[in-house]
């Protein structure tokens, strides 16, 4: 946990003023620039409710209901993604902090910096299992940044700040505040506490990057044949989509992006590989398996990425850069480790290079790219038009002809990797839940999405499945106009549940159908006040969409795709990258690259390999 001490205020001596501890909080929350809260009152936090009811009155914040707890979180986890902001949320003491878990688990895998404020008990109850009492500090240590039991009100003013600038510096992430509810009720001598104007003892996130290693950096981009820049959600935090593509353009290097990377670079550009991992692009997993430099920008080496970790760019040197410490190195060594904020390495990384006029050689990596060409025609990411159905893809395809522009957020499963795929997204206009891949994610993270951006598109890319995570989220759409649209992508299955037992458990289906039981979406939107609409049939789509996109209000798509069609590109699990399940017969691709069977087990290798990678054998 982190160490603090109490604040040297740099602004003018403030008058006290007599007021209560929910005061503080909300005073506090409107001097960080909170604008709006997501959330669900209940009797610990009634306090802090009656003191937003005045906020709101005078128009100082504005609080949206939600219909459960977990939709706040993602909703605030939307919030913050979309704007680069620290999103809120709200919830009582016992099942209403805890139906906040799974959002804050959510926010934690991915970095997303979030306040989380919880409802407790009254200090003397604390420890006596009194109604509605969880430890949500200790339940939720392993998925904070950091976290506050608020044990007086004086503090109060303090803590947020220190929350807010523990959430948005560094690694973000979400940080706790608990608060007792006689907490809320106690009053103070109330000082404010303005943004950055707090201390914190022990905390100091390194931000620039050391010298020597980004020399040693250049020297290796510099020498590189066959580089390779390997982009994560490190790069959206620091918005430093600039960066990367002068970088890409000054040495001429193709981009590969992971899931939460994706917008970072443009994909229309000729540089981009597009995604690579479990469901990335066959071109992408090849260039990562051939590469001979592997740049990793504000990315993990996570296992969905890496496939077979010890065969991933398994000929590549690595330049980590990364503003968290303990990711570098944690799954992958580097021969150049960078520690510092993406955007500040990368931007040194340039003033650098153009100091020595580097490249000295900008055409040495043409023949890798007219490698990567190549994979790119014999490999295309295929979009099927089946006689008698609609294909997921050609849903995707036609929702990134009509809206390019817009904000998409997807729940998890086949659906989210075909949006991953087909989808061309800008800058923080791609919201996923990658790390820990939470069902119900889509719709209540484009509320917070629409809400921070109420005059621009936002659309919800969801499953059948994954949509009745957390449907309810209807009623706050409906009673806010909040006017998301979501579509969902129906073929009745838990679809990449069932794509794993068709492919790895003997197509035994457990449990994975959802066709019955499952609601009439479009009659459930109309039921809640909000248009609803069915395609079924390729002649409907276009039109469908665009009367979706034209609709001033909320809408809730079903879509009816084919039921069996499987996500490819797919790596299978304990394979490397360069070994995917799914791909057209290979053609001219054994020209671009080479294989050799080991003598000794029969791996197949590529013939850059001095030693099987599954038994050791020269080859």
């Amino acid at each position: 946990m982190v160490s603090t001490s109490v604040p040297q205020s740099k602004k003018d001596i403030v008058t006290p003023q007599r007021r209560t501890g929910a005061f503080a909080l909300i005073d506090s929350l409107c001097r960080h620039g909170v604008q709006h809260i997501f959330g669900y009152p209940g009797g610990a936090i009634l306090p802090i409710y009656d003191e937003l009811y005045r906020a709101e009155a005078r128009g100082d914040i504005q609080h949206i209901l939600v219909r459960h707890e977990q939709g706040a979180s993602h909703a605030a986890d939307g919030y913050a993604r979309a704007t680069g902001k620290v999103g809120v949320c709200f919830g009582t003491s016992g099942p209403g902090a805890t139906n906040l878990v799974t959002g804050i688990a959510t926010a934690h895998m991915d970095s997303i910096p979030m306040v989380v404020v919880t409802g407790q008990v009254p200090r003397n109850s604390i420890g006596t299992d009194a109604f509605q009492e969880t430890d949500i500090f200790g339940i939720t240590l392993p998925v904070v940044k950091n976290s506050y039991v608020v044990r007086e009100a004086k503090n109060m003013a303090r803590i947020v700040a220190e929350a807010f600038h523990i959430a948005s510096t560094g690694r973000p992430g979400p940080v706790l505040i608990d608060i007792p509810k006689d907490v809320g009720l106690e009053e103070i001598d109330y000082i404010p506490v303005e943004p950055g104007d707090v201390q914190l003892t022990g905390y100091k996130p390194t931000v620039k990057g050391n010298p020597r290693q980004i020399n040693a950096a250049l020297e290796l981009i510099e020498a590189a044949k066959q580089p390779l820049l390997y982009v994560g959600g490190g790069a959206i935090a620091s918005s430093a989509h600039g960066e990367i593509q002068e970088l890409a353009e000054l040495f001429q290097i193709p981009v590969t992006t992971t899931l939460m990377g994706l917008g970072a670079f443009d994909e229309y550009n000729p540089l981009s590989v597009g995604m690579l991992g479990m469901h990335g692009t066959a071109y992408a997993n090849f260039s990562v398996s051939e590469c001979d430099l592997l740049l990793a920008v504000g990315a993990r080496f996570d296992d969905r990425v890496t496939g077979k970790l010890d065969e991933f760019a398994f000929h590549a040197k690595v330049i980590h850069i990364d503003i968290d410490p303990a990711e570098v190195g944690k799954n992958r060594a580097p021969e150049v480790p960078i520690v510092g904020d993406v955007k500040t390495v990368l931007q040194k990384i340039l003033a650098r290079a153009k100091k020595l006029n580097l490249p000295v050689d900008s055409a040495k990596t043409r023949p890798w790219l007219d490698k990567i060409a190549h994979w790119k025609e014999d490999y295309p990411l295929v979009v099927p038009h089946p006689e008698n159905s609609l294909s997921p893809q050609e849903v995707i395809v036609e929702l990134d002809r009509q809206a390019p522009r817009a904000y998409y957020t997807t729940d998890v499963g086949q659906h989210q990797m075909w949006a991953a795929q087909f989808l061309k997204n800008g800058p923080r206009r791609w919201i996923s839940s990658a790390g820990l891949g939470t069902m119900g994610f889509g719709m209540p993270s484009a509320m917070g999405v629409q809400v921070a951006f109420p005059n621009e598109d936002v659309i919800c890319v969801s499953g059948d499945a994954s949509f009745q995570m957390n449907l309810q989220e209807l009623g706050t759409l409906a009673q806010y106009g909040i006017k998301v649209k979501t579509l969902i992508i129906n073929n009745g299955w838990q679809g990449m549940v069932r794509q794993w037992q068709q492919a790895f458990f003997g197509e035994r289906y457990s449990s994975s159908n959802m066709e019955v039981g499952m609601p009439d979406f479009e009659l459930l939107a109309k039921a809640y006040g909000i248009k609803g609409m069915v395609i079924r049939h390729r002649v409907e789509l276009a039109d469908g969409i665009a009367q979706m996109l034209a609709h001033d209000g909320p809408v809730l798509v079903d879509v009816r795709v084919t039921k069996d069609e499987n996500c490819y590109p797919m790596i299978a699990p304990g394979k490397s990258n360069a070994q995917m399940l799914g791909l057209p017969k290979r053609n001219t691709v054994e020209d671009r690259i080479k294989f050799i069977e080991c003598s000794n087990c029969g791996a197949r290798n590529t013939v850059n390999n001095n030693f099987c990678p599954e038994c050791g054998t020269k080859l």
